[in-house]
This record gives structure tokens, C-alpha cells and sequence, in this order.
């Protein structure tokens, strides 16, 4: 067999892998925390909420640690370039996605602060262990704020912990987490060798092959639980995995390796996503203030995501590929 064929076979059984060990390291984690007393709303805002980012969380982690760091950071911008023109512009054309009060109010104002700092970060080409370390004080504070304006809010989470036993919980949490680490370490070891053989750089790989593939699993969970009905909760996991990737996923290679990147990665890939970002933001505003009128219950949905805003962002998110593409 060929090196490209090696590669290849390489970053798909990693994906594969990444797919089904996060869902196991999740559910044996949050298992195994209830057991131990844990309350739902810890589990909800750091296990369950972290398992839409481990697969980006573990790639970066193997790459920083194989001086790849531009990959991580790719990674990182990637992700959250395709779950907004990708995973919820493909389910807000399937089914308008409900616009809750408290995206308004918490989340997605968060997310525009920790936008703005993770643009500090990259700004001068270099992400620095100082400026990792405050990115994760940044993701300690924002969980903080989260839990004291969500208590009232944890009665979902039980249907995500599994009812496992203490040692099962256990036995699948080990077993979730080796396997992610070995499947992380096979898709970085494919995705640099695919860049080496192209000829492009690992920030390129990191910005399309595996930030599509990472999110190609939430993706069709969005899709799927759309179609069932259970859209409520679309938009804010797009909200808080794109949390998670600006504040965990991108940190760590500034804790590892502090890479040193080429300055499109600020004017171009983080501009593209920040944009995107603050659109889909005034986006729902826009559409949520304009039902203002609407009569509806105590805490129903007063707007809707719909296919407009969903080609829209469908648009822009191909736009930056072809930006991206002709820039190489």
C-alpha cells in the first residue's frame, strides 16, 4: 500500500473511532459522576456539555503535543466555521429551529465576549501559554456564570446520564478515553501526512478535512433529532460547542507547544468566523425582537431560525472555502 493510502486509512479509522469513543467516554463519565454524587447541573454544563467537543479536544491535545499547533488552532476555528454553515444552516432548512429567552440573555452573549477574546489571542500570530491560561480561566468563569443562571434548568440532563452501574460506569469511562486517544493520535498522524503529500500546511487540514469530519457526527445528530421533533435544544449545543472549542480546544496548544502562526490565520480564518458569529447573532435578535408581539406561554420559543438565515450561512460558509482555496 501506498503512504497516501496508509494516511488515508489512518484518518478515517480515526474519525470513526472519535465518533464512538466520545459517545462512550461521555456516557461512562457522566455515569460515573451521578454515582459518586455529583449534582445533574455540574454533569450537564462540564461532561455532557464537553462531549459535543472531544473529539476537537483530543485531536488538539495529539497535535500540540506533535508541535502541530496550527493544526489544533485550525481545528479549533474550523469546527465552529462548520457548525454554523454547516450543521445549523443543514437542520434550519429542514425545520425552523425554536429561539429560547435565555440564548438572548446568556449563552450567546457569552459567546460573542469569548469571540472577541479569543481574537486577542491570535491577533499577533502567536498563541502564547499565558494567553492559554487565560482562555481556560475564561472557560472556568463562563461555567460559573452558566450554572448560577441555570439552576432552575437540569431536569434534561437526566436523560443523557445512562443508568449504569458503578463498575460499568467505570469500565467505560477508561475504555471511552483510551480509545479516544488513540483515535485522536491516528487522525492527526494521517491529517500531517496528507499535508505533507499535498503540499499545503497542517492549519489547512486542520480548517477542512477534520473540522468538516468532527462535525459531521453532530450534524447528524442535529438532523436527526430535528426530524423526530427534539429541535429545542439545536441551537444552543451549536452555542456551547463553539464555547467549548474557543476556550478548551483552542487553549491547549498555547498550554503545549505556543505556536507560532502564519497571520492569515487571525485576517482570514479567525475574521471568517468571528463574522459569521456575530451575524447569526444579529441574526436572532433581529428575528426574535420582530416577534416580540407574538402570544406565547412562559418559556416558549418567541422566534424561529429559518431557511433564510439557513442559506444565508450555508452561503457564507461555502464563500470561505472558496476564500480560503484562493489563498493558498
Amino acid at each position: 500500500m501506498t503512504p497516501w493510502s496508509w494516511s488515508i486509512m489512518a484518518l478515517l479509522a480515526g474519525f470513526v473511532g472519535l465518533v464512538w469513543s466520545a459517545d462512550r467516554f461521555v456516557e461512562g463519565s457522566a455515569a460515573l459522576a451521578r454515582r459518586l454524587g455529583v449534582s445533574k447541573l455540574v454533569i450537564g454544563l462540564t461532561i455532557v456539555a464537553f462531549g459535543t467537543s472531544a473529539p476537537e479536544i483530543m485531536v488538539s491535545i495529539s497535535a500540540s503535543l506533535r508541535e502541530a499547533g496550527e493544526l489544533a488552532v485550525g481545528n479549533a476555528l474550523g469546527s465552529n466555521l462548520a457548525n454554523m454553515g454547516l450543521v445549523l444552516a443543514i437542520t434550519a432548512l429542514l425545520v425552523a429551529l425554536p429561539i429560547q429567552h435565555h440564548l438572548l440573555t446568556r449563552e450567546l452573549p457569552a459567546l460573542l465576549v469569548v469571540t472577541l477574546l479569543a481574537g486577542y489571542t491570535l491577533y499577533d500570530g502567536q498563541l502564547t501559554r499565558p494567553e492559554g491560561v487565560l482562555l481556560v480561566a475564561a472557560l472556568t468563569i463562563t461555567l460559573g456564570a452558566l450554572a448560577l443562571t441555570r439552576r432552575a434548568h437540569t431536569e434534561e440532563v437526566d436523560d443523557e446520564i445512562p443508568d449504569y452501574t458503578g463498575m460499568a460506569a467505570t469500565l467505560w469511562f477508561l475504555i471511552g478515553l483510551i480509545a479516544l486517544v488513540i483515535s485522536a493520535e491516528l487522525l492527526v498522524w494521517g491529517a500531517q501526512n496528507l499535508a505533507l503529500a499535498a503540499g499545503v500546511s497542517p492549519l489547512v487540514v486542520g480548517l477542512t478535512v477534520i473540522a468538516v469530519g468532527t462535525s459531521l457526527p453532530e450534524l447528524a445528530a442535529s438532523v436527526g433529532s430535528a426530524l423526530k421533533g427534539h429541535q429545542d435544544m439545536a441551537l444552543g449545543n451549536i452555542i456551547g460547542s463553539n464555547l467549548f472549542n474557543l476556550l478548551a480546544v483552542m487553549a491547549l496548544p498555547g498550554l503545549i507547544q505556543e505556536p507560532v502562526m502564519d497571520r492569515q490565520v487571525f485576517y482570514r480564518d479567525y475574521l471568517a468566523m468571528a463574522a459569521m458569529t456575530f451575524a447569526l447573532a444579529i441574526a436572532i435578535g433581529v428575528d426574535y425582537r420582530l416577534r416580540r408581539n407574538a402570544h406565547t406561554g412562559p418559556g416558549e420559543a418567541r422566534g424561529h431560525l429559518g431557511r433564510l438565515i439557513a442559506v444565508v450561512l450555508l452561503a457564507a460558509y461555502i464563500g470561505y472555502y472558496v476564500w480560503l482555496f484562493n489563498t493558498l
